[in-house]
């Protein structure tokens, strides 16, 4: 057998750490690729997660659900007449629990483009400062829904505490009424 020389061993090993080198990049080429193949997949299930949370639902019916209010948020009754007494009573009843004098109290013409169960009313009530407080609180955060569109203050003519002044309020209420089945 013919012995190889120095130079052809030489040669050998660095075939052999060449081929030793190129198969370790294909191995870690390989591994980066399944990596960034495995991100990817973990990206699109994540993004189709997304969209089809964000999708509107395929049923009309289900689209058109909406959170329903509570019977008691609406005025009951069969007439806009009724329900602006009803109006004008709950109105009546929150202002004298805050020791306020109703001056006037009368339902108004709905405005042109309010939606036809639309109950409209105009009060004016003598009251202190911090009754006026409690009293738009108790009317916007109870039920039914009454709803204050504007408001006017004045000082009343009759003026006793400076600290506490009495103010001659004006309030445009707006309420809404659900019809009750004959």
């Amino acid at each position: 057998m013919a012995r190889l020389t120095h130079a052809e061993v030489g040669a050998v090993g660095a075939l052999a750490l060449l081929l030793i080198v190129c198969a370790s990049a294909v191995a870690l080429l390989y591994q980066v690729r399944l990596s960034s193949l495995e991100e990817l997949a973990e990206r699109e299930a994540t993004l189709s997660r997304l969209q089809a949370a964000s999708r509107p639902a395929a049923d009309p019916a289900q689209q058109l659900q909406r959170p329903k209010a509570s019977a008691h948020a609406f005025l009951d009754a069969s007439t806009h007449g009724l329900a602006g007494a009803q109006l004008q009573t709950y109105v009546a009843r929150v202002a004298s629990d805050q020791k306020a004098v109703l001056v006037s109290s009368g339902v108004a013409a709905p405005a042109r483009d309010d939606p036809p169960d639309t109950i409209r009313m105009e009060a004016s009530f003598d009251v202190t400062f911090r009754a006026l407080q409690a009293i738009l609180y108790n009317l916007e955060s109870g039920t039914p829904y009454v709803f204050v569109e504007s408001l006017a203050l004045r000082p009343s003519s009759a003026q006793r505490n400076i600290e506490d002044p009495l103010l001659r309020v004006t309030l445009n209420l707006r309420a809404l009424l659900r019809r009750k089945s004959a």
